[in-house]
């Protein structure tokens, strides 16, 4: 008995992740009762007694344990753990851990999750949404931006440089609005359901230019002197990261800088000779400023001792000798400004080095820090626009497109669209506040933002593809009347910049994760880098054993909350939504030890394990977005109204966790551990959470195409007008009449039905030009009022109006191609020349 007490107890223990002297304490009294239980036989005390000593010597820190165990773990250590690349360390060291640590960890808190709160907006930033934001929004006319101007209108520019939208996060010491980064994530969110070629010119300077590296890392002088010019628009931004031969691999950028001495405002002074080639540069044909990244050397040793000094960021003016820029790509039809820069051995001064000479060689470290501050607020705040616009424009079509006779809404096939276009778009705008609020709050959040960046725009793909086919013909044909085209235009875009989300999902979100994110990991890395030894096994033995504890918690909890089907997890009780509290909580336990038992059998190969690390980035996304949801539904309050789409996203979110964690054990490397990963985390086996019902889905539906407050939250943000003439209005003004004439057009469609078939062709009338006619005879036969004669004909009108698409004269444009033939000239750099 105490032998069998003593596993019960340590069972018990790494189950509540117990440890220490309690741990200890616990489990001498555990042996002492079995031995007590045994009447004090002498097989229990002798067995009793060894078993637990092999235990404390594992429990208790000890030079034995050190020197007998610690040590030689020491080199094993070191042969297993994945080795890093100069940009993988930096990249360990860059940004903060919050709630995906939880994740990582197997035992999530949640009274952290909900006891932090959301930013909310200020009166001065709700005052700019509505105020220049609408009025910015009101001046865009995206089809004459994209078809005939090919570029925002200088009104346009000019409006957004004297309100401040360059300079939304600097601070107002420097002639900034010093917004919050929940407020930027609005603005570019309201932008984007007008135009995403303005809400890319706005995004971009406040995201991923120099000015978020000098607010950073910027020198006084560089703030004082740059930081205003840039808020006002007076400098135009961009930042060059990406090469022809170095785009995802940022770390291979082979641009160059070498320190030399050269002229600078007629004098000499020690500076860099850059030479650089760029490509999809954002704001680049009009920037003014342009940052970029490159590696510095130093040959002759002017600033020290090393030939290389590493990567890192500078800023050219534009104006400078040899600097290149103001070719044009053309990216899929939005014609925000992009295109090429370079420059051959052009010498800027090290004064032109954001941070200066002490930021030389740290430029990798810089970069992941602000760019996971764009990627958690640029592209998720797009793509969550995209799924607002296309909740509000699509269900409205879809509630008064008729066919068959009836609202193409009432169909089942259109409403499992509308149900996805209403539930991943709240998913998306929950994530995107969740995480926009960790940044306010001061975290930088280099896991979240990869996978915000990565599942939003994917998201956003699959919300924009269910639009165009609910839309179907009317969605195809371009023209001023076409609401959906140019947003579907702009997905490619969206999944393929800031990190193309194919290596995104494969090599970042769960490759950096895993490391970065766990409790243990990175200091078994620091211990196994260093050169000190004693040090090394000192570090070491501090944290290894507790790894195990770790590790084989999460076991044991992964099982037994499997089990009992997390009926074990203590959760939070408020929302009456503990079923989903319990499931993630016993697959956050399932995530974390496939974390550990990946890392310990691939070691170093497991970068080359896309498929693996991919599916386990699947699982983290799940996990993290309903996070959000639950978050979110906290925030406001728990409206009962919202609990539709708050319980189809965590039923949509456990469903898809499942069989992520089944795709992982299903396919693991070592195929001899795959029954055993099964049997753990999935004892009963991987069922029983179950995807929305076809009744929830019904439901959900129908809320994006009748006035509801669900319908009103899920769309709160987009850019509203009701004007018959704009493409989204037209949809929203005919939304509302037929709201208004409901009973009305439905008194008429079944007189129409029961009409003498000699009386009246109603169904001609009706979609054709005469419906005036149609109205009269309805009037006449007494089926409507007289007084509503005038509503419900325009009510008609307005319907036929709605299903309308584009048809251009042939000869225009056969003129206008003609006028367009050899004007696009191919810009050829000096670089891709043969």
């Amino acid at each position: 008995m105490s032998v069998l007490l003593l596993i019960i107890a340590a069972m018990a223990l790494l189950y509540l992740g117990a440890g220490g002297n309690t741990a200890a304490i616990a489990l001498g009294l555990a042996t002492l009762f079995g031995m007590y239980l045994d009447n004090w036989h002498f097989a229990s005390i002798l067995f009793g007694a060894l078993s637990l000593a092999a235990a404390l010597f594992l429990l208790i820190p000890s030079n034995l344990r050190k020197q007998e165990l610690s040590r030689p773990l020491l080199g094993w250590v070191r042969g297993m753990l994945p080795q890093l690349s100069d940009t993988e360390s930096e990249a360990l060291k860059s940004g903060s851990v919050d709630w995906d640590g939880e994740l990582f960890s197997g035992r999530p808190d949640w009274s952290y999750l909900l006891g932090v709160k959301h930013s909310e907006l200020s009166a001065e930033e709700k005052a700019f949404l509505d105020g220049p934001v609408e009025e910015l929004c009101a001046m865009l006319d995206d089809w004459r931006i994209t078809h005939e101007d090919y570029d925002l209108p200088e009104p346009v520019w000019q409006f957004i440089r004297d309100n401040g939208f360059f300079g939304l996060v600097i601070p107002k010491d420097f002639g900034g609005k010093g917004f919050s980064q929940r407020a930027h994530s609005e603005i570019v969110m309201k932008i984007s359901t007008r135009s995403v070629s303005a809400a890319v010119t706005v995004m971009v300077p406040n995201s991923l230019g120099p000015g978020e590296l000098l607010m950073e890392y910027g020198t006084d002088e560089q703030k004082s002197h740059y930081l205003p010019r840039l808020a006002t628009g007076q400098e135009i931004p961009c930042f060059a990261l990406t090469s022809p031969m170095a785009g995802s691999d940022a770390g291979a950028i082979p641009d160059k800088g070498i320190v030399c001495k050269g002229q600078w405002q007629g004098e000499e002074v020690l500076g860099l000779k850059v030479t650089w080639n760029k490509r999809y540069i954002t704001l680049a044909p009009v920037a003014t400023l342009i940052g970029l990244a490159i590696k510095v050397y130093d040959p002759d040793h002017l600033l020290g001792e090393e030939d290389t000094i590493g990567v890192t960021c500078v800023m050219v003016p534009r104006d400078t000798e040899g600097a290149n820029s103001g070719a044009r790509h053309l990216p899929m039809n939005t014609v925000f400004m992009n295109g090429p820069t370079w420059g051959t051995e052009v010498f800027i001064p090290l004064s032109q080095i954001i941070g200066g000479e002490a930021m030389l060689g740290k430029g990798w470290t810089m970069l992941l820090e602000c760019l996971s501050i764009g990627r958690s607020i640029s592209l998720p705040g797009l793509a969550a626009g995209a799924g607002k616009l296309a909740t509000l424009t699509t269900g409205a079509y879809a509630s008064v497109r008729e066919q068959f006779g009836r609202s193409i809404s009432e169909f089942e096939g259109v409403q499992e669209a509308l149900e996805q276009i209403a539930g991943y778009t709240y998913m998306m705008d929950a994530a995107r506040l969740f995480t926009a609020s960790m940044l306010d709050r001061g975290v930088r959040p280099a896991v979240p933002s990869a996978l915000l960046k990565y599942r939003n725009t994917d998201l956003m793909r699959t919300v924009v593809n269910h639009s165009m086919d609910v839309v179907a013909g009317r969605g195809v044909i371009t023209g001023p009347r076409n609401f959906m085209a140019r947003i579907y235009q702009a997905v490619p875009i969206a999944i393929t910049v800031e990190g193309a989300n194919i290596l995104t999902r494969s090599l970042m979100v769960f490759g950096q994760g895993a490391i970065r994110c766990h409790p243990f990991i990175v200091d078994e890395i620091e211990a196994a880098n260093m050169e000190d030894e004693a040090a090394a096994v000192e570090q070491l033995d501090g944290v290894f054993f507790r790894h195990i504890g770790h590790t084989s918690g999460n076991a044991l909890r992964a099982m037994a909350l499997g089990l009992t089907f997390g009926a074990l997890a203590t959760v939070p009780a408020r929302g009456n939504i503990k079923r989903y509290y319990k499931q993630l909580t016993r697959f956050s336990a399932g995530f974390a030890l496939l974390t550990d038992v990946a890392l310990l059998t691939q070691g170093g190969a497991l970068k080359a394990r896309q498929r693996l690390s991919g599916h386990m980035a699947d699982c983290l996304v799940q996990l993290y977005y309903a996070s959000a949801i639950i978050k979110q539904w906290h925030e406001e309050g728990y409206p009962e109204s919202d609990r539709l789409v708050v319980e189809w996203g965590l039923q949509t979110c456990l469903h898809m966790l499942q069989e992520h964690l089944r795709s992982v054990i299903d396919d693991f490397p070592v195929k001899a551990l795959r029954w055993p990963l099964r049997l753990v985390i999935f004892p009963l086996g991987p069922v029983g959470l179950r995807k929305p019902s076809a009744e929830t889905g019904t439901e959900l539906a129908k809320a994006i195409t009748h006035d509801t407050r669900l319908r009103d939250r899920i769309t709160q943000g987009v850019y509203l007008n009701s004007n018959p003439e704009d493409p989204v209005g037209r949809v929203l003004h005919a939304y509302q009449l037929a709201n208004e004439t409901r009973s009305l057009r439905d008194r008429l469609h079944t007189a129409v039905r029961n009409r003498d078939v000699n009386e009246l062709d109603g169904i001609a009338l009706l979609m054709g030009h005469e419906r005036e006619e149609l109205v009269d005879w309805a009037v006449s036969n007494e089926i409507i009022d007289s007084a509503d004669r005038d509503r419900l004909l325009e009510a008609l009108t307005a319907l036929y109006d709605v299903i309308r698409v584009d048809a251009f004269d042939a000869e225009g444009l056969k003129e206008i191609a003609e006028s367009q033939r050899g004007k696009r000239r191919v810009v050829e750099r000096p670089a891709e020349k043969n």
